[in-house]
């Protein structure tokens, strides 16, 4: 059933007292998908969503058609409007965080490249902007500890992470610097916050730090975002700047399968690993909010290091959207979207429908290939840890009996990027490593650029004493000797970071052949 249908007083989760709340948005066919003749193969009926897979089987000749469910707190379909998706996940969050107390609230888009994230973002923006204003109106009239137009200023920073960089996109793109204080708070040194007083002022800004976010060109889509843009909206008290509440608005890079980044350059594979790795680092850190774990491990990335205070503060709650693409080409891409979206509430399907009713819909319908379906006859339970979930749940068009002996035999092909990693590879581990070592080769760089001006100043009054009457030689050469021996010293210190840099482009460069 379509989710505008049904009746949902919870607003932004699964239940009252959840921290996260996990739905997903299909978006329709476009003109693109259209000209290669893709079909719609995603299924969304709330709160299940279902990709339809054209497979082949093992032995290259015969097909059946491959079924994949999911459940969430809310799905919507195509026909669903940005309104509703932000009547059900970021509305509830606006109102929590205008309640001041010191809570935290983070709303996140993910999916793959072309798949609506950005689209979905920027319209929750513009709602958030004017519920914002709306909630601190009505809020006059309540004690202080609540955000009011009387008590609370709103500030906006916007900025992105970039394969290991973060930069201000509302100052010029200026390098910013993540720190921790003595208290173990997270400070971005060198953020400028502005202002806004108005809801026009609020989206103005929006719109300017939107037009300096980095995209690209990858295999899945013409212009992708290649960063993780954020937008943080901070209540402060007006008289005391003190922080009250701080909402966040991430639009997470486009996400891509291993094998999609083959064919990319160096600058395309690192930046690729760096937003998987963040996105992995993510979802354990949002898994471990909503299962109240003691351990949440923000220092894996940047990303969840910035948003320290959204996953260990116990007033922080977070609604995740992830949208599909509904192309027949795209639904491995689906599938890993889905995936990563249920894995992050530990959701499964067969958790809220008893065995008779775990089939969906569109699996009671008759094959036009085979007129028969022969359901799976396996224990899942026994097979949990070698086949991939994709084959769990499958409704596959059999020509004999011998289901056990082909899933047997699927399990040999199943493709690694359908598979969730334990961790980082050892390729991620090396791009980490030459991102680290890129920072701190150009941080020295640059130091020693500056001393090398000083110097060249220091230099030229040298030439100048020399020249004049009075002179001392001895002076004049004891001080050109000590600047020549700093500068070998400099320059000895640039090589000894650049060396290292060097082998781990080597290492980078092999590894991706191999990964």
């Amino acid at each position: 059933r379509p989710h505008r249908h049904t009746v949902d007083t919870n607003g932004g989760s699964g239940g009252k007292n959840d921290n996260i709340c996990v739905c997903v948005r299909k978006r329709p066919l476009n003109d693109k998908e259209r000209k290669k003749k893709e079909h719609d193969a995603v299924t969304v009926l709330h709160p299940t969503a279902t990709v339809h897979s054209a497979k082949l089987r093992v032995d290259g000749i015969h097909k059946y058609l491959d079924h994949n469910s999911f459940r969430f707190d809310h799905s919507f379909d195509e026909d669903s409007s940005t309104e509703q998706v932000y009547q059900y996940t970021a509305q509830p969050l606006v109102s929590y965080v205008c309640g001041g107390r010191g809570v935290r609230a983070t709303v996140f888009a993910y999916g793959q490249t072309g798949s609506g994230k950005t689209h979905t973002m920027s319209g929750i923006q513009k709602m958030v902007a004017d519920d914002i204003f709306s909630f601190l109106s009505d809020n006059v009239f309540e004690d202080d500890s609540c955000c009011s137009c009387d008590n609370t200023t709103i500030s906006i920073a916007i900025f992105e992470i970039y394969g290991g960089r973060i930069q201000d996109l509302l100052n010029k793109r200026n390098r910013l610097k993540v720190l921790e204080d003595g208290r173990g708070e997270v400070v971005i040194s060198g953020l400028e916050e502005f202002e806004a007083s108005t809801p026009e002022d609020f989206l103005a800004l929006i719109e300017a730090g939107q037009n300096n976010r980095t995209t690209h060109a990858t295999e899945a889509n013409d212009e992708s975002s290649r960063s993780h843009s954020i937008c943080q909206v901070l209540f402060r008290d007006s008289t005391s700047r003190r922080l009250k509440s701080k909402l966040s608005l991430v639009d997470l890079a486009g996400s891509e399968r291993g094998s999609d980044t083959k064919s990319h350059n160096r600058q395309r594979r690192t930046e690729s690993s760096d937003i998987n790795t963040s996105l992995l680092a993510l979802k354990e850190c949002i898994r471990a909010i909503d299962g109240d774990s003691r351990h949440v491990p923000y220092r894996q990335s940047k990303l969840t290091l910035i948003l320290k205070d959204s996953f260990t503060s116990n007033y922080a709650r977070t609604a995740m959207i992830a949208t599909l693409a509904p192309g027949s080409l795209s639904t491995d891409h689906t599938v890993n979207t889905l995936r990563y979206a249920d894995r992050i509430k530990e959701k499964k399907i067969g958790d809220s429908f008893t065995p008779s009713q775990r089939r969906s819909p569109v699996r009671q319908a008759k094959s036009p290939v085979r007129k028969e379906i022969v359901e799976e006859k396996v224990d899942m339970k026994e097979h949990r840890d070698e086949i991939d979930e994709n084959i769990s749940d499958n409704i596959l068009y059999e020509d004999d009996n011998n289901v056990e002996e082909e899933i047997q035999e699927l399990t040999k092909f199943v493709e690694p990027d359908n598979v969730e990693a334990s961790g980082p590879t050892e390729f991620d581990q090396v791009v980490q490593q030459l991102f680290d070592e890129e920072e701190q080769l150009l941080s020295l760089h640059m130091q020693s650029i500056q001393q090398n001006a000083e110097y060249i100043t220091e230099e030229n009054k040298l030439l100048e004493s020399v020249q004049g009457e009075n002179v001392d030689v001895d002076a004049y050469a004891l001080r050109l000797a000590e600047i020549l021996q700093h500068k070998t010293e400099m320059i000895q210190a640039v090589r000894g970071r650049l060396e290292p840099f060097r082998e781990l482009l080597r290492k980078e460069e092999e590894l991706s052949k191999k990964y």
